[in-house]
């Protein structure tokens, strides 16, 4: 089992954001997070990536099995696309950079400062981190954000890739990846508590 979590709770602040979570992925499957804005899709990400702390369950992932890809792209405006991937290549240990490049559409941007980017381009140099990794549990948080169509379908297929390589992915968005048909989707509506109810870590205030 790639990613298995049972009777998962967790908060945001005061507030306890999801409670009696079950989720199961085997190797090679992936799963979709779905819900209103606010219902604990960013935090339990962020706990499966071990950002933030379990208020009760378990979670059974090895941390150094994840690559966790959040709203920010992560790139130094500063440096070209190549001294960026490079950067990542060179703390994953990864060979080269160019297979990854090219699947990620980002081949002829590698000597422009990325700071000069559009919106999309940076990216896709963002995500291209993904295929430097060699991580196998991929959790993303709105990966397509700022992506034309044409890059979303890209990316779509890019995780079928992963997926077809033992890989898993569990993913947070509301844009269609081509994945839906195969991919468990995951309603995270069902498991919220009684609006306001404080985390444990706060009842020392009452």
């Amino acid at each position: 089992m790639a990613i298995s979590i049972k009777s998962l709770s967790v908060s945001r602040g005061s507030i306890k954001l999801l409670q009696g979570l079950d989720i199961e992925l085997k190797s090679g499957h992936a799963g979709i997070l779905r819900g209103p804005n606010g219902v604990g899709k960013t935090t339990l990400l962020r706990t499966l990536a071990g950002l933030q702390p379990v208020d009760s369950g378990k979670i059974e992932v090895p941390l150094e099995d994840i690559c966790y890809f959040g709203h920010t792209d992560g790139v130094k405006p500063t440096l070209t696309v190549r001294e960026n991937l490079e950067f990542w290549a060179n703390i994953f240990g990864s060979p080269s950079i160019e297979e990854v490049a090219k699947k990620f559409m980002i081949i002829d941007l590698l000597n422009i400062r990325a700071g000069t980017l559009s919106a999309g381009q940076k990216r896709r140099v963002g995500l291209a981190r993904l295929g430097l990794t060699g991580c196998p549990v991929w959790l993303l948080d709105e990966p397509t954000v700022s992506l034309d169509e044409t890059s979303v379908k890209i990316f779509g297929n890019i995780i079928k890739d992963h997926l077809s390589e033992n890989g898993c992915a569990l993913v947070a968005t509301h844009i269609d990846l081509g994945l839906e048909n195969s991919a468990q989707i995951i309603d995270l509506s069902q498991y919220r508590p009684n609006s306001g109810e404080l985390s444990s870590s706060d009842e020392g205030f009452l």
